[in-house]
């Protein structure tokens, strides 16, 4: 398909923000945006990219009644010498079709994926940050956009790209958490759409992070529906516990999602000889670790935020201290690593770099 482009008024164009260090996460939005049509038995049509505007959709389109929409999330990085890269991109291309397909949507060709960021970076590249720390996030987006009223998967949808540059995810940056343990409210169960980057994940989150950010706690560590006794994930990001010398990961079990981010961590983690166990892992035995000292560290990971220190834990009213509450030693590493060959400042022994062709 060609992607047609149809650009902005130089005129009616946002200022750029004058200081980078400053901008808030998801505020900022770029001049431009890409958008696709999907129809059952057409097929996907008019790829473009457009001014960034507003969507109209009938009051009856079925993702406001039925909840079918999914997202990604990845960034464009700026180098030192001014090229434009993303990191892992087809990784989310191949979430986003998994994603699609446990909802009943149409999946969108990878390799065409590539050609529709190239369109849009082409033209908003003067968005990309040149400070380092600070990058372009990239938020594709599909819903069921067809008026209709009828529980079934829908017959036509709406594809598109947003940007806008970002700054840390945490005020904290990469300073410790302190995160709050639900043993109460649940996020999702094996079985469902905890696996699927789809929004009602997100929706079933707020009641119980609002309860933590009341509290005093940045997220919330979701326990498992059934038993209420193995760690999960944390809200918008995979946890990771270093227990003596091993790091060790709650398993893909359908409910937890399959992050970029946390398999890089594993990818990196074995690269240098340490032993990466997936197993699951109660709250009992992360209670009992941190107060044994064989804790080490514990540390989120994610697009959003990178690596993100935990440096205390609340379970059941009672804080636990995380080893000595500052950022570990591995979760530093790690940081260092990734936004090293994030930003070109390291080498990308994996491959995970894609260059923009711009």
């Amino acid at each position: 398909m060609n992607i047609t482009v149809q650009p902005l008024d130089p005129a009616r164009r946002r200022p750029k923000p004058e200081d980078e260090t400053k901008l808030v996460f998801g505020k900022t939005f770029s001049d431009h945006m890409f958008m696709m049509d999907y129809f059952e038995g057409r097929g996907w049509v008019d790829p473009r990219v457009v001014p960034h505007q507003d969507l109209v959709m009938d009051p009856a389109a079925m993702v406001l009644h039925y909840g079918q929409g999914i997202f990604e999330g990845l960034k464009a990085y700026r180098t030192q010498k001014g090229n434009i890269r993303l990191f892992r991109p087809r990784s989310n291309w191949e979430r986003f079709n998994r994603s699609a397909a446990r909802m009943c949507m149409p999946s969108i060709d990878e390799d065409f994926q590539f050609q529709v960021i190239e369109s849009l970076m082409k033209i908003d590249q003067d968005w990309v940050p040149h400070t380092l720390g600070s990058s372009l996030y990239i938020r594709p987006t599909m819903i069921a956009n067809e008026p209709h009223l009828g529980v079934r998967p829908a017959h036509q949808y709406l594809y598109y790209i947003i940007t806008g540059p970002v700054a840390a995810y945490y005020a904290e940056g990469f300073n410790p958490v302190s995160i709050y343990v639900s043993d109460e409210h649940v996020r999702a169960v094996k079985g469902g759409v905890g696996e699927a980057k789809t929004m009602a994940n997100y929706a079933a989150s707020l009641f119980a992070a609002e309860i933590a950010k009341k509290k005093g706690f940045t997220q919330v560590l979701w326990l498992d529906a059934v038993e209420m006794k193995y760690v999960e994930e944390v809200g918008t990001m995979n946890i990771f516990f270093r227990i003596r010398d091993e790091l060790i990961t709650p398993p893909l079990n359908g409910s937890i999602l399959s992050g970029i981010t946390r398999d890089s961590v594993m990818q990196l983690a074995r690269h240098w000889g340490i032993t990466v166990v997936e197993r699951p892992v109660t709250i009992q035995e992360v209670v009992e670790t941190i107060g044994s000292g064989d804790m080490k560290e514990v540390f989120g990971t994610g697009t959003a935020a990178v690596i993100s220190p935990v440096g205390a834990i609340s379970y059941k009213g009672v804080r636990h201290k995380v080893h000595h509450g500052d950022a570990g030693e591995w979760a530093q590493k790690f940081y260092d690593e990734i936004v090293g060959i994030q930003y070109g400042t390291k080498e990308d022994p994996f491959g995970w770099i894609h260059e923009l062709k711009l």
